[in-house]
């Protein structure tokens, strides 16, 4: 069985790599930084720096391939992030029909298409339509909210005793590790039984609120933790001061106030296959807690 997987560097990816890699499978793995990934290399698996955006190298790298795994990169400087999602979409979709990939697995968003201007969520549904013209099965998984984005909050906690997000503190949000998120990838790559088109949430165990896990980190960490919410231009704001184009700080804070709606897209019903294992307090322990003591 050969398992193409893009955007291999990240935490989604990074996680589903090692899982396929384990499994003995042929892992061509796909990134833009192949020393990140080195020891995935040493274990058997083939790097190739090919980005999404390489028609013709992802081409040929999925010649043969049983099957894909796509997430569509971050690209704070690009013109539009609608564009993006778009133009790699189809290029990922060329490379299914060319060589005839059985198999895709999507990383979408809940709520995805489910609005105009929502950011990327709007922008997951567009890619989800093309993946389904290809004909080939495609399932797209649609997570909540990564836990993994605390890591970006570490200099926060370290300095502050506080975190930052654009959200109301009595927001619940469906917040779900990417570990879990990759293992339900690995599995549905190295699967050869299922078949057709559809989605699934992944929701993680529950949904809190800010205020739930300032809480929980405070008793992780051992000290008082709290919550500051900014506001989405602020955040927008220092997107600039990272490169963010104007139209990708535009679509990125429509993102976050969608995100923030209390009757929008996290207000989505949980249904028993949308939960996944790994809880808050688990992930603070297990990842955080390490970056804090640094």
């Amino acid at each position: 069985m050969k398992i193409v997987i893009a955007a291999a560097s990240g935490n989604v990816g990074r996680r589903t790599a090692e899982k396929v890699v384990q499994s003995g499978a042929e892992t061509i793995l796909l990134t833009r930084q192949p020393e990140k990934l080195a020891d995935l290399a040493a274990q058997g698996a083939t790097v190739q720096p090919i980005s999404s955006d390489n028609l013709q190298g992802l081409i040929e790298v999925t010649q043969k391939a049983d099957a894909l795994f796509w997430l569509t990169p971050p690209k704070l400087d690009a013109p539009s992030l609608r564009d993006w999602y778009r133009q790699t979409a189809m290029i990922g979709a060329k490379a299914v029909e060319e060589n005839r990939i059985q198999r895709v697995v999507n990383i979408s968003s809940v709520g995805a298409g489910s609005g105009t201007d929502l950011g990327t969520v709007t922008f997951a549904g567009t890619v989800e339509t093309i993946f389904n013209q290809t004909g080939s099965n495609v399932l797209h998984l649609r997570p909540g909210y990564f836990m993994e984005n605390f890591l970006e909050q570490v200099k926060f906690i370290q300095q502050d005793s506080a975190v930052y997000f654009p959200y109301a503190s009595n927001h619940d949000i469906p917040w779900i590790s990417t570990d879990d998120i990759g293992d339900e990838v690995a599995r549905y790559l190295l699967d050869d039984c299922w078949s057709g088109q559809w989605t699934r949430n992944l929701m993680g165990p529950e949904n809190l609120t800010l205020s739930e896990i300032t809480a929980i980190l405070s008793q992780v960490l051992n000290r008082s933790i709290d919550y500051v919410q900014v506001t989405v231009e602020s955040v927008q704001q220092q997107l600039a001061l990272l490169g963010a184009t104007p139209n990708v700080q535009q679509e990125l804070g429509n993102l976050f106030r969608a995100l923030g709606d209390p009757d929008g897209i996290y207000a989505t019903a949980r249904t028993p296959e949308a939960i996944t294992t790994t809880t808050f307090e688990q992930f603070a322990i297990h990842k955080l807690l390490k970056h804090t003591l640094i």
